[in-house]
């Protein structure tokens, strides 16, 4: 996972592509960066938070009326300062800027091809490839050049991409996996991977942008293009379950209602005989609340966030994980003390999190802890942007839920069926869900 935005505009933009990228943050803690364009495209990017990289005197000599940035969760290539983001290369329309959100699963062929044809890559992310497709195919038509890109690169993207020629483009793939929308504030246009970015700027969010469309903006106009191939629409389920912000509507499902719903169908599939029902911070609330709603157990908070961690499931090792769960909560012994306590969390990827927590509560002296899940067991790796590449990091793939509830050590354990999962979201949201039962919309075996 990672945050784009892409802002198009008559005024200086930096500073808005600043604020825009620190309501992006949870989507990308590793590093982060701005590309700006005015005469010339310029950039600056760094390894940390948008708030550690960027000050008042780089925002200064980023000036411009069309930019992009990103921040970044690593999934293809490591946790480096020249894996950074957003790209900025050189073709024959001139420079130009590309940031991405997503994961491609053809990367490997699709870079030893190019290596062949004499191409030099100077980071390991699969964003590099996309820039090199692009300018590869380009001849005197850049939507063209785009369209014959994504008719090769498998997987998920979404792209802003920004050129010397003082255009924004905005490219989603056609599945959909990975959120974009479009916003406008008076004349100004503003691409971002979740609505937040367009509220805070005080823009109006449009429309989410369609799978497999290219959106071309220019000179104050927009312009939409379709990729020929029509496939079925598949938003990553991941999204709604954790990654995006309460506020946030993606393809018109809102995440926070979503969450909600996924609580009280939790509470009815799984009812429990305890005290209070306390949530796992800050992705765990709302469906927390929906739970204590349907089960009429009072909501308390037991788990206190230390705001100043980041997420530990998007860290880059397990160690480093281990460490976070312990920074990141601690329980609140006059809340939990002597009761029965029902522990809602959004998902049990590894299972790190669930038995560190556990652990916490019962020494603070819970006499019972109940564990509910509000989505289903995540048994199948994902190709698509997950930093889940392996079966055997997942333990639900390993153990049933009777075994996972003996290693994290609670009193019961539960999950959210999947039916229960299209229960919560609006009829005609369709979502991919292969990481629960293993049916992928982009087979990555015969690729």
């Amino acid at each position: 996972m990672c945050g784009i935005i892409g802002i198009h505009s008559k005024q200086d933009i930096s500073k808005d592509l600043y604020y825009g990228l620190f309501s992006l943050q949870h989507r990308g803690q590793e590093s982060c960066g701005i590309a700006t364009m005015n005469e010339k495209i310029k950039q600056y990017k760094g390894m940390g938070l948008v708030s550690d990289v960027f000050n008042a005197n780089t925002l200064n000599e980023l000036q411009g009326n069309i930019g992009i940035g990103h921040v970044r969760y690593s999934t293809a290539g490591g946790s480096n300062e020249f894996n950074s983001q957003p790209l900025v290369g050189s073709f024959k329309k001139g420079k130009i800027a590309l940031a991405h959100n997503g994961n491609l699963i053809n990367k490997s062929i699709l870079k030893e091809r190019l290596e062949d044809e004499g191409l030099i890559f100077h980071t390991t992310i699969d964003s590099e490839v996309i820039l090199y497709l692009i300018a590869r195919y380009y001849k005197k038509n850049l939507i063209e050049a785009i369209k014959k890109a994504m008719k090769f690169i498998k997987g998920a993207y979404s792209l802003v991409i920004m050129t010397e020629d003082k255009e924004l483009i905005a490219v989603r793939d056609p599945n959909g996996f990975r959120p974009l929308l479009l916003g406008k504030r008076d004349d100004e246009f503003i691409v971002s991977s979740e609505n937040v970015s367009i509220d805070i700027l005080g823009g109006d969010f449009v429309r989410d942008i369609a799978p497999g469309e290219i959106l071309h903006i220019k000179d104050g106009k927009e312009t939409s293009y379709f990729y020929d191939e029509k496939e079925e629409k598949s938003t990553c389920i991941f999204e709604h379950i954790y990654f995006s912000r309460n506020d946030a509507t993606i393809d018109c499902q809102n995440v926070y209602e979503f969450r909600v719903k996924s609580g009280e169908i939790l509470a009815k599939e799984f009812p429990c005989d305890a005290d209070i029902v306390i949530p796992v911070p800050d992705s765990g609330w709302a469906g927390a609340i929906g739970y204590s709603n349907y089960s009429k157990i009072p909501l308390k908070e037991g788990l206190v966030k230390n705001r100043y961690v980041g997420r530990t499931f998007i860290k880059p090792t397990q160690r480093e994980r281990e460490i976070g769960v312990r920074l990141k909560l601690n329980p609140l012994k006059e809340v939990v003390e002597g009761k029965r306590v029902v522990l809602i969390d959004d998902s049990i990827v590894r299972g790190t999190t669930s038995k560190k927590l556990i652990d916490s509560l019962r020494k603070a002296g819970a006499k019972e802890v109940h564990l509910r899940i509000t989505s289903p067991p995540v048994k199948y790796s994902c190709y698509f942007g997950i930093d889940t590449p392996r079966r055997r990091n997942l333990i639900a793939s390993n153990n049933s839920i009777d075994e996972i509830k003996s290693v994290i050590k609670a009193d019961s354990l539960a999950f959210l069926s999947i039916d229960g999962l299209k229960q919560s979201s609006i009829k005609d949201f369709k979502f991919c869900k292969a990481c629960f039962d293993g049916n992928y919309p982009v087979d990555p075996v015969i690729l």
